[in-house]
């Protein structure tokens, strides 16, 4: 959603939950995207309140008896589990905030747990997979040597090499790269700062790419780093199109979209004995609870390393 319309969407809501946005766009620092993503979930909620004759206009009128009601509504409506429990994590945030700002005094969430899933695990590729997406394959588009196969490769081996969301790695200006350090300025979630390395495959590809990139003939002022064949800044959209069309010259048998790097880049770290806090630094996360879902690796892999290590599996073989 563009940035225009989620400021619309704020603008349509009541006033104490159009402060509530305001506030996580200025204070915050959250992304356009996020911010619409909160005003939808409360807009919704906004409706279902005026079905039975309420608003969040007077927060302090909303019961728990809505909220679960609103929980219900949206089971009949077959939501998915997963978006029902971030609506119910948008309601638990706006009315703490309206609590520090004593614009009410009550927790209409209190008891309102989420409901249960099953738990997800990221996809990864494994490690053959991830080189095979990253290396040039004959009579394929990136083997071609083209001013976009160079970007294409660069970008990939970046996603993969470093662990980069979508959005950080879009985001790049040219001065984020330090190719002679080795090393990239990332501004992550909550414009949140890191300093990721960069692998020497990855240094190759964006040197190459850097000496190329002017033939995207940008204007003398564009500071991205990966442009669109119109010379401007690539988006998240450009950039997914970009990892599936390599899986596929990879003739990789799963869809692969650019989170999946990202996932691979964490399993495949893990897997080689990085520890936890380690990782949870290289991907930027704020808790090290959201790393640990990387912990559930493969079980012939956990396997195969207990059968190499523990000295009672070796034993039996023996």
């Amino acid at each position: 959603m563009s940035s225009t319309s989620a400021r619309d969407d704020a603008l349509s809501l009541p006033e104490p939950a159009a402060a509530f946005v305001a506030y996580l766009a200025v204070q915050k620092g959250y992304s356009p995207a996020t911010i619409a993503a909160y005003a939808k979930d409360l807009l919704q909620f906004e409706a279902y309140l005026a079905s039975r004759q309420c608003s969040l206009a007077a927060p302090e009128a909303v019961t728990r008896e809505h909220v679960r009601g609103f929980l219900a509504e949206l089971h009949r409506r077959r939501t998915a589990k997963t978006s029902m429990g971030r609506k119910l994590s948008t309601l638990r945030s706006l009315f703490r905030y309206l609590r520090q700002k004593k614009r009410v005094t009550g927790d209409p969430m209190a008891g309102v747990a989420n409901p249960n899933r099953k738990k997800r695990y990221p996809k990864a590729l494994n490690v053959d997979q991830a080189i095979a997406l990253v290396t040039p394959h004959p009579g394929t588009h990136a083997a071609e040597g083209t001013r976009e196969a160079c970007r294409d490769l660069a970008l990939a081996e970046l996603l993969y090499g470093s662990g980069l969301r979508v959005s950080e790695a879009v985001g790049l200006d040219l001065d984020d790269i330090d190719l002679p350090q080795g090393i990239v300025r990332v501004c992550g979630k909550g414009s949140k700062e890191r300093i990721d390395p960069l692998s020497d495959a990855s240094r190759d590809r964006l040197r190459e790419y850097a000496r190329r990139r002017g033939e995207f003939s940008p204007k003398p002022d564009e500071k991205a780093l990966f442009l669109g064949s119109r010379g401007g800044r690539l988006n998240r959209r450009q950039a997914a199109r970009i990892i599936e069309e390599l899986a596929k010259e990879a003739g990789l048998p799963q869809h692969a979209h650019p989170h999946m790097l990202r996932h691979s880049f964490a399993t495949h770290l893990l897997e080689s004995g990085a520890d936890l806090r380690s990782v949870q630094e290289l991907l930027g996360h704020a808790r090290l609870t959201t790393t640990q879902r990387y912990t559930h690796l493969d079980l012939s892999h956990l396997m195969q390393v207990y059968d190499k290590a523990h000295p009672r599996a070796v034993e039996k073989k023996k």
